[in-house]
């Protein structure tokens, strides 16, 4: 009988993940030996009969239940970016139980006792800063998880978070369901005019893949977002528009209008249920932000510097579009893109088309190591030997100044079935400091860019450049963590916090010294010549009110479904209200964009899709720092960002992180001038 490989330490390099050896009967009886030693760990800390110590009961709480995050880590990890009708419902067995040890945790009355006697003590204890912290997240854990309830409330409490946590993958079920089925197929090449020769190569290539006739485009971002730029078929860009916008709204069996207002509802009795007055008070209280009165005071400031600049872009556009043809009195939405792509081609003479050859995926990935080694000293070596769990997967030990190993670091970048749409960052493991050994972790990017064809490589638009940016700049809150305790380690930050390291990585594709590293004609060699840079540092803030407003109506949808007791109103009822203060483009029946919303139903981002607007504050009071001396070179600040934010983790609370970095708090003006919202 075969080993399961989660039961044996592993012998891979750097203890990586064996995916060459998981199969899917791994997962639930390694899931389970998981959950009986987390419980058993437990057992011994609650029934310790020495007096409850910062030693025996918060760390000891904080090594436990190790084989359980190694399975869960590979599980998770895997559903969003490999997953199979099998795996789907492994994950839909395991989500309940997970759900259920986690509330017997936070739900144990001795094991609260414990930490609450530890708690109570800790003006005496004389703790170093992250144990200070570990400390008072481990007490706030309970008493934010219902340890204070009584057993009706507990019980209650139970059975919420199970059915959130089954219809939170539910969701995300859908949407993936919803992205893989459709596509558009177009059989006669005269109706696709106007498209670049890469967008109908890639779509020849699909259809070839899914054995159609003629050309397939998909929801994809990829496939999609080419397709509303170029495509001069109008009625074929509403038809695509419609079928990504309508994306499980369509009352069939993934719809998730239902789930929605179950989610909503739960959230706030869980909310009332701890006492706060909305799931929204219940999540802000440990953000940056801290309050929902201020992240909402925020929001509705940004839309009075964003609107009217927004609505003068619009009319620019309207007049643009009608001189050159179009006979409506409003755009529509599958005609922003489109316009939009041609003013910018007009005003700045720059295109996608100019710039991909540019952007070989290869080179911007080298770029992003080149920027990482300039400001940090750090390496990165490809490896073919370490497991994968696609072949598509590369891997790479990364390397500090000094030789010292640092982190394993897996690129995933390529659209396929399994995967969900969108970019995001794992860890496989954890970064932790334990029995005086600094474990490294290993880190995941997940992206979905353009695929190479049969006679290009993959090249990036400009927006895929600068997501493969941000997604480096959360693998770099990871490979660089240098925490004592894994659950205050890397990216465990709070949500507004979170985004920093990622969107002052965005900041270097606009430099020009760094561009000049990695932006190559993969045909010539030839660097990006300076004109190029000019147009793309002009044409940075192109539309940039319209963008806000997308962006500040995304916030705004997620605030007003978790911001006050649910209202009952539909889901178009709803986003028509936050439509009439942060949408300039008229309704369309039949599509929403609520239920394929997972930042806020099958992510973590629940009354926190704010924090991007909010780090947008963050980086680029960040990025002043930076270029004031010397852009790539400024070591004083590369090392105080390295050594306060991307080194620290959550270990301290954040704004106090930013302060030491920065010197001061942040200044919102840096971003209204980089938006060009103010002068």
């Amino acid at each position: 009988m075969t080993q399961n490989p989660f039961l044996t330490p592993y012998t891979t390099p750097h203890q990586t993940a064996p995916f060459d050896k998981i199969k899917q009967e791994d997962y639930l009886p390694a899931l389970k030996e998981g959950l009986a030693e987390g419980r058993k760990d437990v057992e011994i800390i609650v029934n310790n009969p020495a007096k409850p110590t910062f030693d025996n009961t918060i760390v000891a709480l904080e090594r436990s239940g190790d084989l359980l995050g190694k399975v869960t880590s590979v599980l998770f990890n895997l559903n969003s970016a490999e997953t199979s009708p099998e795996l789907q419902k492994i994950v839909k067995t395991a989500s309940p139980l997970l759900s259920e040890f986690s509330n017997d945790i936070t739900l144990n009355e001795k094991l609260f006792a414990r930490v609450k006697a530890v708690y109570d003590q800790r003006a005496s204890l004389n703790l170093d800063p992250e144990s200070a912290m570990l400390l008072e997240k481990n007490y706030k854990n309970f008493t934010r998880n219902g340890a204070n309830l009584d057993a009706k409330g507990k019980e209650r409490l139970r059975a919420i978070d199970k059915e959130l946590a089954q219809l939170s993958l539910q969701f995300g079920e859908n949407v993936l369901n919803e992205t893989n089925e459709y596509a558009l197929v177009v059989t006669d090449g005269k109706e696709l005019t106007g498209l670049p020769d890469y967008v109908l190569e890639a779509a020849k290539a699909t259809a070839n893949q899914k054995g159609k006739e003629g050309y397939v485009f998909t929801l994809q971002a990829p496939s999609y977002g080419p397709f509303m730029q170029y495509a001069n078929n109008r009625e074929l860009r509403k038809k695509l528009y419609l079928a990504y916008n309508g994306r499980s709204f369509h009352g069939d069996k993934n719809d998730n209008s239902a789930i929605i207002q179950k989610i909503v509802n739960l959230r706030y009795e869980r909310a009332k249920l701890l006492g706060y007055k909305t799931h929204a008070d219940f999540v802000l209280e440990e953000s940056m932000a801290g309050s929902k009165d201020k992240v909402q005071g925020f929001l509705d400031e940004l839309v009075t510097y964003a609107r009217p600049a927004a609505e003068r872009q619009l009319a620019e556009l309207t007049a643009y579009a009608k001189a050159h043809g179009f006979a409506e009195d409003k755009l529509q939405n599958w005609d922003n893109s489109y316009y939009a792509e041609k003013l910018k081609k007009e005003k700045y003479d720059l295109d996608d088309e100019t710039l991909k050859p540019y952007f070989k995926l290869d080179n911007v990935l080298n770029g992003a190591f080149t920027i990482a080694n300039k400001l940090y000293g750090i390496t990165f070596t490809e490896r073919t030997d370490i497991p994968v769990y696609n072949p598509e997967v590369k891997t790479f030990d990364v390397f500090d100044k000094d030789g010292k190993f640092l982190a394993v670091f897996y690129g995933d970048y390529f659209p396929r079935p399994g995967k969900r749409s969108g970019a995001w960052m794992n860890d496989v493991r954890g970064q932790k400091v334990e029995n005086g050994e600094n474990i490294r972790p290993h880190i995941v990017n997940v992206c979905n860019f353009t695929r190479p064809t049969d006679t290009k490589p993959s090249l990036l638009t400009f927006n895929e450049v600068t997501t493969l940016f941000h997604e480096f700049g959360h693998g770099l809150h990871g490979m660089l963590a240098n925490s004592q305790y894994e659950s205050l380690s890397g990216t465990s930050v709070p949500r507004d916090f979170v985004e920093l390291p990622s969107q002052v990585m965005e900041n270097w594709c606009y430099d020009p010294e760094a561009l000049k590293l990695f932006a190559k004609h993969y045909q010539t060699g030839e660097v990006i010549p300076n004109e190029l840079i000019e147009k793309i540092r002009a044409s940075q803030n192109f539309l940039a009110g319209l963008a806000n407003l997308r962006q500040l109506r995304l916030g705004l949808v997620d605030m007003y479904y978790h911001g006050q007791k649910p209202t009952g109103e539909t889901i178009t009822e709803v986003e028509s209200r936050v439509d009439s203060v942060a949408n300039l483009f008229p309704h369309v029946e039949g599509i929403a964009i609520s239920p394929a919303f997972s930042h806020i139903f099958a992510g973590g981002y629940s009354a926190g899709y704010y924090s991007y607007k909010w780090s947008e504050v963050l980086d680029a009071d960040a990025f002043e720092f930076f270029r004031e001396k010397g852009g790539l070179d400024n070591k004083a600040a590369a090392d105080s960002f390295r050594k306060n934010v991307l080194e620290k983790g959550g270990s301290e609370k954040p704004m106090e992180l930013y302060k030491k970095f920065r010197g001061r708090e942040p200044s919102p003006k840096a971003m209204l001038r980089r938006s060009g919202l103010i002068l």
